[in-house]
């Protein structure tokens, strides 16, 4: 028995190449990789000794077994856990829509899955925040407020916005981005409530912001040990 992961990675796109081989070296293919840009404070770039740089996402889907492996391996060979390296974190599927799909995610790697289960506390949570276009600074300012780390930014279109505005009561522009921070957990009300003040529904940023669990991660051993 074993439990289902989504894994995202985040890394300068010029690293992406360098990621794409090592995971295909361990028999995981990534399923989908977009772009995106930090937004981390120049105070946090310099602590952390990164660059305002674009960023490339990963999203592959791994087993509780495989991760283990994966996570020695970012740690040995890519050496994720220096500054700048990059970041990979775990997030858990509750369910899948079926055995086609199963098999699609794990792409016929031998897998059973156990029977679902609670989640255990987790150190981390990944805030997503969906906003409209060009209110980054808005959002990620109020989030420093919050002591929040940088984000990751990625723009997206919105569907659906008739339904949506009938439920929030507001106009919502179909351009939007899509922010990312991994965030402790215990400093995660605190994010989310200045985000929603400062930079929510009721303001131009339109933003909803909700998180998820992250129960493993790797290449942040600096923010472990702050």
């Amino acid at each position: 028995m074993d439990e289902l992961y989504m894994m995202a990675t985040i890394s300068d796109r010029n690293q992406a190449r360098r990621f794409l081989a090592f995971y295909k070296e361990h028999g995981v293919t990534v399923t989908l990789i977009t772009f995106g840009k930090g937004t981390a404070a120049s105070e946090v770039l310099d602590s952390f000794g990164l660059e305002a740089a674009k960023k490339a996402i990963l999203f592959a889907f791994v087993t509780g077994t495989e991760w283990k492996e994966i996570k020695s391996g970012l740690q040995k060979q890519i050496k994720i856990d220096i500054p700048g390296s990059g970041i990979a974190f775990i997030i858990p599927l509750s369910s899948i829509g079926g055995k086609k799909q199963l098999e699609f995610l794990t792409e016929g790697r031998e897998f059973k899955k156990g029977e679902e289960s609670t989640l255990k506390e987790t150190k981390y949570e990944l805030l997503v925040v969906i906003a409209n276009q060009g209110y980054t600074d808005m959002i990620m300012d109020a989030a420093r407020e919050a002591n929040a780390p940088g984000g990751t930014v990625i723009h997206a279109k919105g569907t659906g916005t008739e339904k949506a505005e009938k439920f929030l009561g507001v106009s919502i522009a179909t351009e939007k981005e899509m922010i990312f921070m991994v965030a402790r957990k215990e400093g995660k009300n605190a994010i989310m409530k200045a985000i929603m003040e400062k930079a929510g529904i009721h303001s131009e940023a339109r933003s909803v912001v909700f998180s998820l669990p992250v129960t493993e991660t790797a290449g942040m051993r600096l923010i472990e040990e702050a």
